[in-house]
């Protein structure tokens, strides 16, 4: 998700960098300005326990370091953590329409993609490399202070540090699932739009599957798009229509006509109302973004748990997944 003007980013950055009592009044990726959340709701809708945990969910504390809570980004949220990431770590600036003339090819849009998926590869390696740290030499979980969230404080993800193994792990892994995330909202992979097609109304693919082109995995293809697929051009302050003739966007599908960022998410079961943008209005395409960034992010924590087993081994993988997942695992695991 991006800030869409110069005036909202300013006043972000003012209200991120607040006293404390202003700032517990937010959420991840944040509350204000139009957004609800929808990182933090996308990813505990996918993600956390909605009981007992089971195995494979993420337990309360931990979940509020992966999706953020009242008072912060989290992992998910920390891309958008002011100055926020490069248009890499959102898959913005792939813009394409197949018309004679458009301001940039299928060929360089499909270059700005890959810039975003071969990103979202280093973040979820880096999660792979940094689990390493969760065990001690002998394979066995560590003491309490490398996982606590209880008495210690949360994770730190903005600026980004090495700090405790756990909060190294689900750093990489959520900078990852925002990417990820972000696709869904920022492209036309999941959404529908009606003829006539133009720079103000792009095609939508209607996909009801994740996209292929986000498998992270380091043993991934080389990813294949669709003529038709486009994200949209951003410039802060200067995407919205008209773009103006001096600003990189002019004549270009606009991220501010393509995103589906703003909505209000349930948490647990993922189901929308009030879209907040022209596009994401348009037959449900909120929803249909929503739905595919839950599951996404579902294939996603899938993947890392195959690529722990690869790397390290079943048993340690499995120890790995209950640290990670579990808010004592020095007691449980």
């Amino acid at each position: 998700m991006r800030i869409s003007s110069s005036k909202s980013a300013t006043l972000c950055t003012a209200i991120f960098l607040a006293t404390p009592i202003i700032a517990k009044d937010l959420f991840g990726t944040a509350n204000i300005l139009g957004q609800h959340a929808e990182h933090e709701r996308i990813t505990r809708a996918a993600l956390q326990c909605q009981g007992a945990w089971n195995g494979d969910c993420f337990e309360r504390l931990s979940m509020d370091q992966l999706s953020g809570k009242s008072g912060t980004f989290g992992a998910v949220g920390s891309p958008d953590f002011p100055p926020p990431f490069g248009s890499e770590a959102h898959c913005d600036d792939a813009d394409y329409l197949n018309v004679p003339g458009y301001p940039q090819t299928r060929l360089a849009a499909t270059a700005q993609l890959q810039n975003c998926v071969t990103f979202l590869k280093g973040s979820f390696k880096d999660a792979i490399n940094k689990a390493v740290d969760l065990l001690d030499s002998r394979g066995n979980i560590k003491g309490w202070t490398y996982y606590d969230f209880s008495w210690l404080p949360d994770c730190s993800f903005r600026p980004q540090t090495n700090g405790r193994a756990k909060c190294n792990v689900i750093q990489g892994f959520g900078v990852a699932l925002h990417g990820v995330q972000d696709f869904y909202s920022h492209s036309n992979w999941a959404d529908t739009s009606a003829p006539p097609y133009s720079i103000a109304n792009p095609p939508g693919l209607a996909n009801t599957s994740p996209a292929p082109l986000l498998n992270l995995r380091p043993s991934a293809p080389q990813i294949s798009v669709p003529l038709d697929l486009s994200t949209g051009c951003y410039q802060l302050g200067l995407d919205s229509a008209p773009a103006p003739r001096f600003g990189t966007c002019y004549n270009r599908i606009l991220h501010d006509t393509m995103n589906k960022d703003k909505g209000i998410i349930s948490p647990i079961t993922g189901q929308t109302n009030s879209a907040g943008t022209t596009r994401g209005k348009y037959n449900s395409n909120f929803q249909r973004a929503v739905n595919l960034a839950i599951a996404d992010t579902r294939r996603q924590w899938g993947d890392l748990k195959l690529e722990l087993i690869a790397t390290y081994g079943q048993a340690k993988a499995t120890k790995m997944v209950c640290a990670i997942t579990r808010d004592q695992p020095w007691k449980v695991c």
